[in-house]
């Protein structure tokens, strides 16, 4: 697959290079994010189709299945390629009950990157997200000097956030080098939303000038789920010009909107992988974007 390449943590002694086009895992395990996948031989094709087509960012959690995703990256990619880049998130947790909660006290988030470093069988973890979860017995900053301290002693390359707002953006850059933010973001889904279960899901273009200043990028999630529901009729129009669907548009939009945005689309669905790196290909002209605005 030929697609620019885009650098995490310039910034830093360990800059990395990856592709401007990652693949999310999170729809690799079962219904409502939980247990197995429904297909694990087409799983683990998925993965390892990543690798074939020159996709070299991974985004995974141990709380998703749990522990289901990263399960499934060890079995399908370990010995790992040299320049596979695997991004894990911490800081949240599912209950017995299958609903999502907070993981994230200094102590908890040590458990779980000690997790994640098992099951993916990695002496340090190249990327990680603390993701900001409302928590009133502990303050994020800190849970973000357990990052910074875990990150000194080794366990962890470069640090990143995931689901903040531009201040508390501003507040975790000052104290250390943050290399990437993870934010909802999709054509249809630009800022802040309360999701169904109450969490509130902070929005990508809300800190995108941020992030392009600093020269951080920004990987949005919910990139397509919340986006195509919601059916937009500049999307179909731009898809029979370019004769593509809908979701392909969707994320050539996201690689067109600004340089800094990685996209890391999920899907549970070998056919509909193949479908999303195409949009890579895909090239607007100006006149589509402003269309699509």
């Amino acid at each position: 697959m030929n697609t620019e390449e885009i650098v995490i943590a310039g910034g830093s002694k360990d800059p990395l290079k990856v592709k401007r086009f990652g693949y999310g895992t999170m729809r690799l395990t079962g219904e409502g994010i939980w247990g197995e996948p429904p297909n694990r031989p087409e799983a683990l094709q998925i993965l390892r189709r990543c690798i074939a087509c020159g996709l070299n960012f991974i985004d995974t959690a141990d709380y998703y299945g749990e522990d289901v995703t990263n399960r499934l990256i060890q079995e399908a990619l370990y010995p790992y390629p040299e320049t596979l880049v695997i991004c894990t998130k911490v800081g949240g947790a599912r209950k017995p009950d299958k609903s999502w909660t907070h993981f994230n006290s200094p102590e908890k988030l040590r458990i779980s990157i000690d997790n994640n470093l098992r099951t993916l069988k990695l002496e340090r973890i190249t990327l990680v997200h603390f993701r900001f979860i409302a928590n009133d017995e502990v303050h994020y900053k800190e849970s973000m000097q357990a990052m910074f301290e875990m990150q000194k002693e080794g366990k962890i390359l470069h640090v990143g956030v995931s689901n903040v707002s531009p201040e508390e953006l501003q507040t975790v850059m000052a104290m250390g080098n943050i290399a990437t933010v993870e934010n909802m973001y999709g054509h249809g889904q630009r800022n802040s939303i309360t999701l169904p279960w109450g969490e509130q899901s902070r929005g990508g273009e809300e800190v995108l000038a941020l992030c392009e200043k600093n020269k951080i990028p920004l990987i949005p999630y919910f990139s397509l789920f919340r986006s195509l529901p919601k059916k937009d009729e500049r999307i179909s129009t731009i898809a029979k010009k370019h004769n593509a669907t809908d979701a392909q548009i969707s994320l050539a939009w996201l690689l067109h909107r600004s340089p800094w945005i990685l996209p890391i689309p999920g899907t549970s669905s070998l056919k509909h992988f193949e479908e999303n790196i195409k949009a890579a290909e895909i090239k607007l002209s100006e006149e589509d974007m402003k269309f699509l605005e």
